[in-house]
């Protein structure tokens, strides 16, 4: 019996958890979702359940191990950032995982930015804006100073992609692409830890930095295996884009938040960056990539539950909607938005307001025309003075058919392209510990890469 040779790959969302297996040629052979409810941590607030995730990597990994089929020879991790697990001197658990849109209490952030200001010039050298515990350093901070005796008994802080290579390997380590999220932890000046990293004695519990690319060669129940450290997974989304292409683009991965990521920047961020809240995040070779964030996917969910349960039909009838252009051409005639936004900026009028005569499509549509507004503003401010012709989209939009239509009207000069939407962090997970190059031919071959044509107005 053929037994194929694998690459494992736990992709970590905050909804889903994916396992996936790819071949030697980066095709994907196996995969499995699944997905946990809340539990709350000490506050009230919900916050992912450590324990249940612990398991069922364990679990899944444990299975396919066993499995006759699959050879595994790697295993990495993709993650979602601004998250750290902190563990004690015996490798236990010190606290929840805490959810990176926790508020923090407003005293504390303003003593940081008291101490280690102005808040302009702190998010110049440290590519983060003031953003509560989306800068996962802040955690660190409020811990300090609030939860003292917890802080005390940390002995290494993990973000979560590396807490995820640590469960198998038992290493603490730290990794660029992961420090250099939005944390408010990295001087993109100094290439080093922020001054304030050092003054308030917080590096002693940040493990030592290896590169994104390093692996751990093991020995796991009697199989040599080589195990990643993990990677943030938006950087890992943006990897075989940069592997693969030789000419500037801008990545739009959407999701949860739909990230609008340009790797092609020189220097720090501008006061026009700052004032479209565009951040940095970090290139595998620790280079920034200039990215502004939109928590579309989250505002999505929200608003077409509401549509959903207006119209009085089932939750998921907005996934069957299909692009109709006179309905568009339609909402342009007398345009005046009907929704009123709660997840996202800039969020329309006070209360929603849907006319008596509108379908559940007709709806959707304005709802669609409305953030694609929002998205195409965010683009725009990633693309700074960037010169490109080509923009591409994975993640959960790739797939919807209104966005892509009107994302594709409004960048009509552009190249659009969409990838599988699935595919997203797992593949640059596996490109991050193969030694395999790719070219341009990769995307088509395995990331499902169409091709999209803007429509034509009749008035045009």
């Amino acid at each position: 019996m053929h037994v194929t040779p694998v690459t494992a790959i736990f992709d970590i969302g905050r909804t889903n958890k994916k396992f996936f297996l790819f071949d030697a040629n980066f095709k994907e052979v196996h995969r499995e979702y699944v997905s946990f409810d809340m539990i709350e941590d000490e506050d009230g607030f919900p916050a992912e359940d450590i324990d249940k995730l612990q398991e069922w990597l364990r679990e899944v990994f444990h299975r396919i191990l066993n499995a006759k089929e699959y050879d595994i020879r790697a295993i990495n991790f993709s993650s979602y950032g601004a998250s750290f697990v902190h563990i004690d001197a015996d490798g236990e658990i010190l606290t929840p995982l805490y959810n990176y849109n926790k508020p923090i209490p407003h005293g504390v952030v303003e003593q940081f930015y008291k101490q280690y200001g102005p808040e302009g010039e702190f998010t110049t050298h440290t590519g983060s804006n003031n953003a509560g515990m989306l800068n996962s350093g802040m955690q660190l901070y409020w811990l300090k100073y609030t939860k003292p005796e917890v802080f005390a008994k940390i002995k290494y802080s993990l973000h979560l992609p590396q807490f995820l290579s640590y469960v198998f390997t038992g290493i603490p380590i730290s990794e660029f692409t992961s420090i250099g999220c939005h944390t408010a932890l990295w001087d993109y000046r100094k290439n080093n830890y922020h001054d304030w990293v050092y003054e308030e004695e917080v590096h002693r519990v940040l493990p030592p930095i290896v590169s994104t690319e390093t692996s751990i060669n093991m020995n796991y129940n009697g199989k040599r295996i080589k195990i990643g450290v993990g990677i943030h997974d938006s950087s890992s989304a943006l990897l075989p884009y940069i592997r693969s292409q030789k000419k500037p683009f801008v990545l739009i991965s959407t999701g949860t938040w739909s990230v609008s990521l340009n790797p092609h920047v020189k220097g720090a961020l501008t006061a026009k960056d700052q004032e479209a809240k565009c951040i940095n995040y970090m290139r595998i070779d620790g280079r920034p990539v200039k990215a502004a964030r939109l928590f579309l996917g989250e505002e999505y969910k929200f608003q077409t539950s509401k549509l959903a349960e207006y119209f009085n039909v089932e939750i998921g009838r907005h996934k069957f909607v299909t692009f109709d252009l006179s309905a568009y051409q339609d909402i342009l005639n007398e345009y005046q938005p009907w929704f009123h936004l709660e997840k996202v900026e800039g969020g329309g009028p006070a209360k929603t307001s849907i006319p008596a005569s509108a379908t559940f499509e007709y709806a959707y549509h304005h709802l669609m025309v409305e953030l694609v507004r929002l998205q195409v503003r965010n683009t725009r401010a990633a693309l700074g003075d960037l010169k490109v012709k080509k923009l591409f989209v994975d993640g959960g939009f790739s797939d919807n058919e209104v966005y892509l239509n009107l994302l594709s009207h409004h960048f009509r000069g552009y190249k659009v392209r969409t990838t599988d939407s699935s595919l997203g962090s797992a593949l640059g997970a596996v490109i991050c510990i193969s030694d395999k190059e790719i070219n341009s031919k990769f995307l088509k071959k395995n990331y499902g890469l169409k091709k999209h044509q803007p429509f034509i107005l009749s008035s045009e």
